[in-house]
């Protein structure tokens, strides 16, 4: 019904499980694809080349910064994260979902280039059990782990700047709400393409130019 897919941006402290939903997304929504960012940080373990990120070294993220490769780019925890441009936009013009996970920097970044993103906000259960999580992922050192819950608070915070809020309590609900949000914003009269109407014969091409113009 729209001509182009919807561009979801899926943002919120590290470690509350951005990524797995972003998966089970994919895994259940036909026409939608997960956006993989490129990292200069060095892949986690069961992290694959190409599927969770595309893993380069700092002189070729730098390369791909002068030649405008990125629709954003952010440095988080003092590593480099960017958004490759060519396909997310060529996903989007052939009528594909795109899921676009990353950090707040990142986020504050594509509000101010695609007005008609859709933002979401993951939040933890509570910071308590953010702390366990990051703790269980046995990746950061504890004063690391303090750092980023504060960031995480202050991120919370900032919830207003999103159009919705999903609280990842229980994966599979937190799945499923946002899967509605992206199947609520397919079908707002905001995106529907007017000549999708005239061509499935719901309304005479008259009829709709009055209307549109």
């Amino acid at each position: 019904m729209s001509a182009d897919g919807v561009l979801v941006v899926v943002s919120g402290p590290s470690g509350v499980g951005k990524t797995t939903l972003c998966k089970n997304i994919v895994a259940r929504l036909p026409d939608t694809m997960f956006s993989v960012s490129y990292t200069t940080r060095k892949p986690r373990p069961g992290e694959r080349e190409g599927v969770e990120y595309c893993f380069v070294d700092e002189t070729r993220f730098q390369d791909l910064i002068r030649e405008e490769a990125f629709v954003e780019w952010a440095e988080v925890y003092g590593h480099k994260y960017g958004t490759p441009k060519q396909a997310l936009v060529e996903a989007l013009h052939k009528g594909i979902n795109v899921l676009l996970e990353i950090d707040a920097q990142g986020a504050r970044q594509i509000m101010e280039r695609f007005a008609g993103a859709v933002y979401v906000f993951v939040a933890p259960p509570s910071l308590d059990a953010l702390r366990n999580r990051l703790c269980r992922r046995d990746l950061d050192s504890n004063e690391e782990i303090e750092r980023r819950l504060h960031e995480a608070n202050d991120e919370i915070a900032n919830f207003k700047s999103y159009h919705y809020f999903v609280r990842n309590d229980e994966l599979l609900q937190a799945t499923k709400e946002l899967e509605s949000i992206i199947l609520a914003e397919q079908v707002k009269t905001s995106r529907l393409d007017p000549e999708w109407l005239v061509e499935n014969g719901l309304v005479e091409p008259v009829m709709m130019k009055k209307h549109v113009t």
